[in-house]
């Protein structure tokens, strides 16, 4: 059994060594909660791996978004070179949830787009569960939504070794069963191909690789993992294991029953609804769903599968969903990062979602069931959890009150201080901030401005770009590949000047940053609370020149509070920094997609084999064409999960 091993070019520094010997002993003494109280740019997520490395548990990393979790996996994925490290966030890069709007008689049905690069993501982290325990898995809050059964995740996986006597039809059907789905020609992730004595099979969490498994007659003589794109043999095996498709597999005994109880729910709602004299609401309700279930049936899958999950994985009404918390080992370690934020997130799952699918109950869209498709509750969460670090530089009460232990981590390894801060008036202040702007232009640094509104972001934006200056926004109304690439775009100099609202405060590393500008730094509110302050400073700590211009007409409450925080961890810094001989050197980090996923070499073969079929491929011959297609599709995608979005477009032309 593989152990956690942190692989890191440094060991650690400065208030790192007691911060990590602090959490340990807290763990090993078996408290449930602990707070890293950590600033900005002090390597925290270091300290945690460290952490991970002496007490070797799988851990889940929780983060309140998609981007900031996206960075922290690329950041374990660099420590544990050796561990299996997940990432599970939602899949959906558009996702329009069903409603219903009762004061305009308004349905809106379901839309989703599916991201298959992040699907395969959280299919390979449930498997990695599965099979061992060096596993870390960093998740969104998303989380916490129901997934299928963990044992029937592992009991419908499908084991076979060489020198079996295996009966091919009945596998071929097991498979199906795991919602593989049967291909005669091109082999994709989640497919099977069965060609004489030959059976190829894609599994839905492998990227890149699929199996070969060779029959003689009815004994299985070899197992090879082959790469997808050359076919060469990649690796030799005696035993192979093949989990399903998708995480809401059922037996087949199971998917009968569910449909047998979902039919009796329907027979009782409709004679409930009918009694109560809302005919229509039967008679929308009865259609809908015979529909799903004779899906369900013939398919063994449908649209709105997950509304039937109560009787899918034969829980009891109200019962808690099983979730990814349950796919972990009862010692797991729960980390929660920016945990201010997180676990706010985490409360107010529950109440929003429940509020928009008693609507579809109560108007006959849904059966009663389909309340139990939902997410954790914030008291069913907690049960899940037995031993906690919370992570924040500005941790809320709730953590402070429940931590047996609340270590701070001050002092930065780098010797970096906390910024300077100004505050100035704001009258006149855009013409200052220009002025603030074109001079980091000059030194090729980077400035961050936040506003109170998406609108303010908007026109800010749009302003200063009429004056000259490289500037886009930044909001919630992006998506996530959408926010990465714009962050990126910023560290690498495409553009110098980042406007956005409160997406610009927690976790996001940017050392190129030397100035943050906040616009109404007086206002009272949470865009302008005192933790909100202290992680919108923080943003400019990762750079030697950092500096932050609050422009306000006077000093609020919450801006003496960030002021004074803010100089208490300068004065702490520059003494050690002094003791230590240290002078302060802007953090050096490369710029790479933040979902790296360590293919070069692949790359630079799948780019070469394209290269030859463009140039020997008769496009006249039907084969020879759609197998260039095929190519050119498989380099298209490539490019745009690594977020060369120009280069896929022109692919995708060709």
């Amino acid at each position: 059994m593989k152990k956690f091993e942190v692989v890191a070019p440094y060991e650690p520094a400065g208030d790192q060594p007691q911060a990590i010997d602090a959490l340990c002993q807290s763990v090993e003494r078996g408290e449930s909660f602990q707070t890293l109280l950590g600033v900005t740019g002090s390597g925290k997520t270091y300290t945690v791996a460290k952490a991970i490395e002496r007490l070797q548990r799988p851990t889940l990393v929780l983060s309140h978004n998609k981007t900031l979790a996206a960075q922290l996996y690329r950041e374990f994925a660099g420590f544990f070179p050796h561990n299996a490290v997940g990432y599970f966030i939602s899949y959906y890069d558009y996702f329009q949830p069903e409603a219903y709007v009762p004061t305009r008689d308004l349905y809106i049905e379901k839309e989703i787009d599916i991201n298959h690069e992040i699907e395969r993501m959280r299919l390979a982290a449930t498997m990695a569960l599965m099979e061992r325990r060096d596993v870390i898995i960093v998740a969104s809050v998303s989380c916490i939504y129901g997934l299928g059964n963990p044992k029937d995740f592992k009991d419908l996986r499908i084991t076979v070794a060489v020198g079996n006597e295996i009966d091919i039809e009945v596998l071929l059907r097991s498979l199906v069963e795991l919602q593989y789905k049967r291909e005669r020609d091109l082999l994709e992730r989640g497919q099977f191909r069965r060609r004489g004595d030959v059976l190829d099979i894609f599994p839905a969490y492998m990227e890149g690789e699929y199996y070969r498994l060779e029959f003689e007659w009815e004994e299985l003589a070899s197992i090879r993992r082959m790469d997808a794109m050359n076919h060469s043999v990649q690796e030799q095996l005696e035993e192979l294991t093949i989990y399903p498709a998708t995480h809401f597999a059922v037996p087949p005994e199971r998917l009968k029953r569910a449909i047998e109880l979902a039919r009796d729910e329907l027979d009782l709602r409709t004679a409930e609804l009918e009694g109560l004299g809302k005919t229509l609401e039967a008679q929308r309700l009865r259609p809908r769903t015979i529909y799903d279930l004779e899906m369900l049936e013939e398919m063994g899958v449908c649209k709105s599968i997950e509304n039937y999950s109560r009787h899918l994985t034969g829980r009891g009404e109200g019962e808690a969903p099983d979730v990814l918390l349950d796919y972990f080992p009862s010692d797991f370690l729960l980390v929660v990062d920016e945990s201010h934020v997180t676990l706010s997130q985490v409360r107010g799952m529950y109440n929003g979602d429940r509020a928009r699918k008693q609507n579809l109950v109560d108007y006959g869209f849904r059966l009663p069931s389909a309340l139990d498709n939902r997410p954790l509750k914030y008291e069913e969460f907690w049960r899940h959890c037995k031993q906690t670090v919370f992570i924040s530089a500005t941790p809320g009460d709730e953590e402070r009150s429940k931590s047996s232990a609340v270590v701070e981590q001050v002092v930065r390894p780098t010797g970096l201080l906390d910024p300077e801060i100004s505050v100035r008036p704001s009258e006149g202040q855009i013409e200052d901030l220009y002025n603030e702007i074109q001079k980091r232009v000059r030194r090729s640094e980077r400035t961050l401005v936040t506003t109170l509104t998406k609108k303010m972001a908007e026109q800010l934006s749009e302003y200063l770009g009429n004056m000259g200056v490289k500037c886009r926004w930044l909001h919630s109304e992006l998506d996530a590949i959408e926010r990465v690439e714009l962050i990126q775009k910023l560290r690498s100099g495409d553009f110098d000047v980042l406007v956005g609202v409160n997406l610009l405060r927690e976790g996001l590393d940017m050392p190129e940053v030397s100035l943050v500008a906040i616009l109404d730094a007086e206002k009272i509110g949470f865009l302008r609370s005192a933790t909100s302050l202290i992680q919108i400073v923080g943003r400019a700590a990762r750079n030697a020149a950092g500096a932050v211009i609050m422009y306000a007409d006077r000093r609020s409450a919450a801006m003496d509070v960030c002021i004074r925080e803010t100089q208490r961890r300068r004065t702490l810094q520059q003494a050690y920094n002094e003791q230590h001989g240290i002078t302060p050197k802007t953090i050096q980090k490369s710029v790479q997609t933040i979902l790296e996923r360590h293919l070069e070499e692949k790359t630079d073969t799948a780019h070469a084999n394209l290269q030859v079929l463009r140039g020997n491929a008769n496009l006249l011959d039907a084969k020879q064409r759609k197998k260039l297609i095929k190519s050119l599709e498989r380099e298209m995608l490539e490019k745009a999960k690594n977020l060369e979005f120009e280069e896929a477009a022109l692919l995708r032309d060709e």
